[in-house]
C-alpha cells in the first residue's frame, strides 16, 4: 500500500489510520516522490515509527535535526516528534514504514517501566538504525518479516507480529540510553506546535508576524529564531509555502480555476500566487493543474 496524500489536521497531526483491522499498527512501502507533494510533509503522530530504506536514500528532518538514511539502514522516530522526509539526490527512494501504538509494544504491566520513559524522554526524538550493528540488524529483519506478514496474512500472523514488535523494542532499549527529561525542551516543542497550529487554522486569512509570535507566546525575534532553528525558514515564508501546499489538492479538482484557488488559500493577488507557485514547484499553477487533472 502506498500512501500518496498524507492527511494532516490543523495541529500537523497525521490523520492516516495507523492500524490493520485487528492490530494498532500499519506497515507499508512508500515511494517518496509519488507523494502528492513530491515529499513527505511535516507532520507528527502518537505512534512510534520505524523506517527501513529498501532503495535509494532519504533526508529526514526530526524536530531540528536533519539526517541522511541510506539503503539498507533505518530510523526510529519517537512519538509526537515533528518530522518530514525528502528523496536524496533523486535516488527514487522507497522505504518500509512501520507505525505502532506505544501501548501495543509490550504487555500493559511492562509499559510503565519499559516504554513510557522512552517516549517521554527529550533526548530521544530519533535513533539511527545501523544494519551493521547486531541490534540494528535484528530490528530491520523484524520489520521485513512484519511487512511480509501484513501483505500476505498467513495463519496466526497477528501473533507473529506481536512477537517481532517485542524483539524490535527490546533491541532498541538494550543500548543503555541515559534518558533525559528537559522541561525547557518540552516547552519549546509545544510552542512550535502551537505556532504551526495557528498558521494551519488561519492560513486563508491575512497573517502578520505578530499573530504567529503571539500564538507561541514569544517575541517577534524569538519567533523568527524558532522557525530558523527548527524549519530553516522564516515564519512568513512558511505561511507562503503552506498556502502553496494547500493549493495542490484544490488545483487537482476539475472545476477549480487558478484565481479562485489563489484566494481560497490566502493570496490576495493571482499574479503573486503564480509567481510564488512557479518558484516553489518549477511550473505555473495552470501547468500543474493540467498535468494532474485526469491522472
Amino acid at each position: 500500500m502506498q500512501i500518496k496524500n498524507f492527511v494532516i489536521d490543523q495541529n500537523l497531526k497525521e490523520q492516516t489510520k495507523h492500524r490493520t483491522v485487528a492490530l494498532p499498527i500499519a506497515c507499508y512501502e512508500t515511494t517518496i516522490q509519488q507523494n502528492i507533494h513530491g515529499y513527505i510533509p511535516l507532520h507528527w503522530h502518537d505512534e512510534l515509527q520505524f523506517v527501513l530504506i529498501v532503495k535509494g536514500e532519504a533526508i529526514f528532518q526530526i524536530n531540528e535535526e536533519k539526517i541522511v538514511v541510506r539503503e539498507g539502514n533505518g530510523l526510529f522516530i519517537n512519538s509526537g516528534c515533528l518530522h518530514m522526509a525528502k528523496d536524496h539526490n533523486q535516488s527514487g527512494c522507497v522505504y518500509i514504514c512501520l507505525n505502532s501504538s506505544p501501548h501495543f509494544l509490550l504487555p500493559q504491566e511492562l509499559y510503565t517501566t519499559y516504554v513510557f520513559p522512552y517516549i517521554q524522554a527529550t533526548n530521544l526524538p530519533f535513533l539511527c538504525i545501523d544494519a551493521s550493528e547486531p541490534w540494528g540488524k535484528n530490528i530491520l529483519d523484524a520489520m521485513i518479516k512484519i511487512n511480509q506478514w501484513v501483505q500476505q496474512k498467513p495463519s496466526y500472523f497477528e501473533i507473529d507480529i506481536t512477537l517481532q514488535l517485542t524483539i524490535i523494542w527490546q533491541n532498541l532499549i538494550i543500548n543503555g540510553f541515559q534518558l533525559e527529561f528537559d522541561e525547557t525542551e518540552m516547552v519549546k516543542n509545544s510552542r512550535m506546535k502551537e505556532m504551526l497550529n495557528w498558521i494551519h487554522l488561519h492560513y486563508a486569512e491575512k497573517i502578520l508576524l505578530d499573530d504567529i509570535a503571539k500564538a507561541g507566546q514569544l517575541s517577534r525575534s524569538e519567533c523568527c529564531r524558532y522557525f530558523k532553528r527548527i524549519l530553516n525558514t522564516t515564519p512568513l515564508k512558511y505561511v507562503t509555502d503552506y498556502r502553496i501546499h494547500k493549493s495542490l489538492s484544490l488545483l487537482q479538482q476539475t472545476e477549480s480555476n487558478v484565481t479562485e484557488v489563489a484566494f481560497q488559500v490566502g493570496f490576495n493577488s493571482t499574479s503573486y500566487f503564480i509567481d510564488k507557485f512557479r518558484k516553489s514547484m518549477n511550473m505555473t499553477p495552470l501547468a500543474y493543474k493540467k498535468s494532474r487533472v485526469g491522472d
